[in-house]
């Protein structure tokens, strides 16, 4: 819970007294919190500045993006900031609601027109997937940006944490010729079914995101990986911003990152998994 400096360090922040603290729903690496004033209520994310430096202020940084690539809603950021060793991120309180008749078409069209917006392949700060580092140095194409930025990191992490992998570099050669050669997409980077919610209207709201530009396929990818998103939102995405043939055949080979992330996070299972997924493109 926010001890009492905390509090009113918020209070001298936000200029009014805090009512209210709630605890929020989160995850295993921040506190969440909603904040309820006089005026208006907010969400706070809390964790250790030193062990996450800087986390907060890149996620501000990745909302910024999707905002300002007028395509989905997501909170307005009202400051990030340090207190002690706590860093903090404070948000605007959107409530939820319930999905309207149109809400998977809007979802499907929203993330269409987010991927229409590009840039040279990375993102100008590197950040964090979760609750390890996500390296954005730009890249001249999307098989360097996906091999130099996205797997190897990985793959060397995992070393270091004991899991082995054989015919890595014959991997990277099969794959290099299947990646689609497609500008670089403004991705959420972490779009699995835990980060986006339904606002008060019935609209789709993007949360927590790792942003950056990338190829698109990744966030389709992703969704399909774990689940929890209606298969017509890709149809209609696809009546928008078609993607390219074959990208069904392709979602595992943009699932390998993120199987990656979770045999560095958790072990288990996803180690087994990676190498099903190596063995496949051999």
């Amino acid at each position: 819970m926010l001890n009492e400096t905390f509090k009113t360090h918020l209070s001298q922040i936000l200029n009014t007294q805090i009512e209210k603290i709630s605890p929020l729903s989160g995850g295993d690496i921040n506190e969440v919190y909603k904040i309820t004033t006089r005026a208006k209520n907010l969400v706070i994310k809390v964790n250790r500045a030193s062990k996450f430096p800087n986390m907060f202020e890149l996620e501000a940084l990745g909302l910024k993006h999707i905002a300002d690539s007028n395509s989905f809603l997501t909170p307005k950021v009202i400051q990030a900031g340090i207190c002690k060793d706590q860093s903090f991120l404070l948000l605007e309180y959107l409530e939820s609601g319930t999905k309207t008749a149109s809400f998977l078409e809007s979802f499907g069209h929203q993330l269409a027109a987010m991927h229409q917006n590009t840039d040279a392949f990375g993102f100008e700060k590197d950040n964090y997937i979760g609750s390890l580092p996500q390296y954005n140095a730009r890249e001249e194409n999307a098989v360097d940006f996906y091999i130099n930025q996205r797997l190897q990191p990985q793959f060397k992490m995992a070393n270091q944490r004991g899991y082995s992998f054989s015919n890595i570099e014959d991997f990277y050669t099969k794959i290099s010729k299947l990646i689609p050669d497609e500008p670089a997409a403004l991705v959420h980077g972490d779009l699995w079914s835990g980060n986006f919610m339904v606002g008060k209207n019935g609209e789709p709201i993007l949360i927590d995101p790792a942003t950056c530009y990338a190829p698109r396929e990744m966030d389709i990818a992703l969704m399909h990986l774990f689940g929890g998103f209606d298969s017509d939102i890709f149809n209609h995405y696809n009546d928008v911003f078609p993607l390219q043939q074959g990208w069904e055949e392709r979602m595992r080979l943009w699932q390998l990152y993120y199987i990656l992330v979770h045999v560095n996070l958790f072990g288990g299972n996803y180690y087994a998994s990676a190498k099903a997924i190596l063995a496949e493109y051999r």
